[in-house]
């Protein structure tokens, strides 16, 4: 038997694909389009499988749709800039430019190594001029809008890598890349407007219908739509007032204490004057600043020693405490405390002997006797000890307690949003120059658009902590261009996910000078039909590419507002981690198995065997994607990582997986190009007969042809693969046949040899088209027509048919599809369980639901 040369073979159909152009998109309105786009990666060094996963995935998809008479656009890029690079220029005394584009010259080829169908003629890395002076026109663009703008802010701050992150890059109060406990600073800070649009990006998440429902209920979360009272407090023996955003304004006579954020104006004010005030201040900033680390953490409070009188019962008054649960990003950085019936509230509370004043009780309990101890009752009731809002309930009294308080022009109804302006400024060196000076007489000047792009300087040096571009001796200075007086560049730079927010629009004409895009280019190719990516990154840069749309839209280059049709969030791919004696992370290639345990390969000490986890570099337990394509070929790597788990799950990579998805490539190779039974040539006419076993081979054929197309349709890539093999199996028992088999089984292999390549195409590409062109097919299989089913072929003769006496099940039958009711009638009354169900009473009644039920009544 004939052994598949996956090497020569990849190699083969790679050239072939490249010297004809197969996959170049060009823009033809007489054909549909579909544009289908993996999340671009970040050139950080080499790939393994884990990450070949994504790609793989979008590759089916893009050949899926190629042959289907679709328009493909499916282009590769690199999300170029960011820390890491940086970061290694600081460890391995290397330009970041340098370290950047070696990475994309390694990765590039390693995914040039599947056979993946991009479009490499659009190519693209963010961190040349060629794309970033784009962004900086753009941000001139929002500036000209309003959508862009420069504030004095508290933001998040990384210590390790000296930088500022946004809110949605804190998570659970660390640095989303460094895993740093994220600290908070005053700084002035470039913002975009984000804002704007928070109602229109959340009634717009109901349009996304292709979107995974976990994506958008968390974007649903993070924008955090409240609806509630502003309101405010008079102070005692102060002139001013205390302005507080609540959604429970029912509880308002439960109150029993106001709390300021660490960051409030009036708590600066005391901090100037109490030093113990500035050191709990202080000791708040320490803290992480998300929302779940606040959440987590010991509530703590200061007592200011001020007080405010309550706006329903001006002989009430409340202290006033500063806490370091209390958020100046949402609402007014002040909120009232109701410890009854707020869980944060009464931890603080009982910490500090506070009172605990239930007004919702539950109509089970009796108001005289309710009370609320350690755990806060947030549940449904009426309102009681609550002057006029008594016997109301929770929802008619928000009502009433708003109505009261615009009454008496203390304050109003009114939404709010949890999502804050993107700070898009960071302090570091590796990123695109935003495009302003600042100048003494003039303020904040944007660079004339004749002079961009404003390119990072090379003679940069790493060794003082913070931004090289500050440290710069000379790229900074710069002459205004309003006045022609001495200024200087702004040395902040870009966040990174500012590229990656547009990226998919420049993709539709990435060699066009005079602008982001063409207008035309992007009519036609927008938006995404198909992205693909994961879930970790469904409040970053798939809500921040959604007002970038949108911000793009509002000033001319786009008639659309939502980037990404359909959303697919892959799973991950999992691995054993290893570890020896000493404690050390070992790679799976160290190990082996011994005896039964496993031990280290040098030297055969006992190794500990942990649990699946995400392959990770740091953890080691990865498997090295250009190795595993020199022992098993890229065809083979692509149907493991297809075949095993659906895509949104994760997926364990086992070598059994693997060596079991070799031995199927090997099969299908010896089943087409070695068959027993001769076959008939491509294109050969049809018999004008079957017998039943060449029949029963053709309804398999057309069946699997049916499920498979709804199968990918629907991307549940690994029953797709399922059923490619249980064909195989159907087709190779015909096969069994010899040369002794009449013509129609023959041409039924021939038929199913045909379709089986078809359907095999987008999951192994080279093996389909050596395949291909083994069994004589004409053209590039790359370039064929998804196969058609036969209808006639697809309906099953019979049908299984429930059999009910008086209702209840008795038994199942056989029985040809549409059976008339004497047939169904006769075989249901055959049943012995039926006999023995009518107790040898006459049937009075035989009601038949064609092809589902036939229901016997005695």
């Amino acid at each position: 038997m004939s052994r598949y040369n996956f090497k020569e073979t990849e190699a083969k159909w790679q050239a072939a694909w490249n010297a004809q152009g197969t996959f170049r998109a060009v823009e033809d309105p007489s054909r549909p389009k579909y544009y289908v786009l993996e999340m671009f990666p970040y050139p950080s060094g080499r790939l393994h499988v884990g990450h070949a996963r994504n790609y793989a995935l979008g590759d089916v998809v893009a050949r899926y749709k190629r042959a289907q008479g679709f328009n493909v656009l499916h282009p590769m890029g690199w999300d170029a800039f960011g820390l890491p690079a940086e970061n290694a220029a600081i460890a391995n005394k290397v330009h970041p430019a340098k370290w950047t584009f070696q990475n994309i010259d390694v990765m590039g080829g390693q995914l040039r190594l599947l056979g993946l169908s991009y479009d490499w003629s659009r190519e693209l890395a963010t961190c040349t001029p060629e794309y970033y002076v784009h962004e900086q026109r753009l941000f001139l663009d929002f500036l000209d809008k309003g959508l862009a703008y420069r504030k004095e802010s508290w933001v998040n701050w990384d210590p390790v890598d000296q930088t500022v992150l946004a809110n949605e890059q804190v998570i659970d109060g660390r640095g989303w890349r460094t895993g740093a406990p994220v600290e908070k600073r005053k700084l002035s800070q470039w913002f975009l407007r984000i804002t704007h649009y928070a109602e229109e990006l959340l009634d717009a998440l109901a349009t996304l219908d292709r979107w995974p429902d976990k994506v958008r209920l968390m974007q649903e979360r993070w924008i955090g739509k409240s609806s509630g009272l502003r309101f405010r407090f008079d102070m005692v023996g102060r002139p001013d007032t205390i302005e507080v955003f609540t959604t429970r304004p029912d509880t308002l006579y439960g109150a029993s204490f106001v709390a300021l954020s660490p960051n409030h104006p009036l708590a600066a004010e005391l901090a100037e004057k109490d030093p113990k005030v500035a050191a709990f201040i202080a000791e708040c900033n320490r803290l992480g600043t998300s929302e779940a680390a606040i959440e987590t953490a010991e509530k703590l409070g200061h007592d200011t020693g001020l007080r405010v009188a309550h706006p329903f019962d001006p002989d009430r008054t409340l202290p006033v405490w500063i806490a370091n649960f209390v958020l100046m990003e949402y609402g007014t950085g002040a909120i009232f405390g109701c410890p009854a019936h707020d869980q944060r509230d009464i931890d603080f509370a009982r910490k500090y002997d506070l009172p605990v004043i239930p007004v919702v009780v539950p109509e089970t309990e009796d108001p005289a006797t309710f009370s609320v101890e350690n755990e806060a009752y947030t549940g449904p009731g009426l309102l009681r000890n609550s002057g006029f809002l008594d016997g109301l309930d929770v929802e008619a009294a928000k009502r009433a307690a708003i109505a009261r308080m615009e009454e008496l022009g203390r304050g109003e109804g009114t939404t709010v949003y949890r999502l804050r302006d993107w700070g898009v400024s960071r302090q570091r060196y590796w990123g695109c120059p935003i495009p302003v000076i600042h100048c003494d007489a003039c303020g904040v000047v944007p660079v004339p658009r004749d002079q961009l792009p404003v390119t990072l300087p090379e003679d940069v040096s790493f060794d003082r902590p913070g931004n090289p571009l500050e440290h710069h001796p000379t790229w900074k200075h710069v002459s205004c261009p309003q006045c022609g007086g001495a200024a200087r560049r702004e040395t902040d730079t870009f966040d990174t996910f500012f590229e990656s927010s547009w990226y998919f629009a420049r993709f539709a004409s990435p060699q066009y000078a005079k602008g982001p895009f063409t207008r035309e280019a992007a009519q036609y190719w927008l938006p995404v039909d198909q992205y693909i990516g994961g879930v970790e990154h469904a409040v970053l840069h798939l809500l921040y590419s959604r007002f970038f749309t949108r911000a793009m839209r509002d000033c001319g280059y786009l008639d659309l507002a939502e980037p990404f049709a359909g959303l697919m969030t892959q799973g991950m791919v999992t691995h054993a981690t290893y570890r020896e004696a000493g404690g050390d992370w070992l790679y799976p290639e160290e190990v082996e198995i011994r005896d039964g345990r496993p031990v280290k390969r040098a030297g055969g000490g006992s190794v500990e065997v942990g649990r699946l986890e995400k392959m990770s570099k740091s953890k080691k337990n990865v498997v090295g994607l250009e190795h595993m394509v020199e022992t098993y070929g890229a065809d083979t790597v692509r149907l493991l990582l297809l075949s095993d788990s659906p895509p949104d799950r994760d997926l364990e990579w086992t070598e059994a997986g693997i060596d079991g998805a070799w031995r199927y490539v090997g099969r299908l190779w010896r089943f087409v190009t070695e068959p027993s039974l001769p076959l008939p040539p491509h294109g050969a006419p049809a018999p004008a007969s079957f017998g039943e076993k060449a029949l029963a081979a053709r309804r398999a054929t057309h069946k699997t042809i049916a499920a498979v197309t709804q199968d990918l349709d629907r991307f549940h890539f690994n029953k797709a693969v399922a059923r490619i093999r249980e064909l195989t199996n159907t087709l190779a028992e015909l096969d069994g046949a010899g040369e002794g088999a009449p013509e129609d089984q023959a041409w039924a292999l021939r038929e199913g040899a045909e379709v089986l390549i078809k359907l095999v195409n987008p999951l192994m590409p080279h093996l389909a088209e050596e395949l291909w062109q083994r069994i004589g097919g004409t053209g590039l299989l790359a370039d064929q027509s998804w196969p058609a089913a036969d209808p006639s072929l697809v309906v099953e003769d019979t049908v299984k048919v429930a059999v009910q006496v008086n209702g209840k099940l008795r038994a199942t039958i056989d029985l040809p599809r549409d059976a008339a009711q004497p047939e169904a009638e006769a075989a249901a009354l055959a049943e012995p369980n039926v006999q023995r169900a009518m107790e040898g009473k006459p049937a009075r009644k035989v009601i038949l639901v064609p092809n589902r039920i036939v229901n016997v009544v005695v």
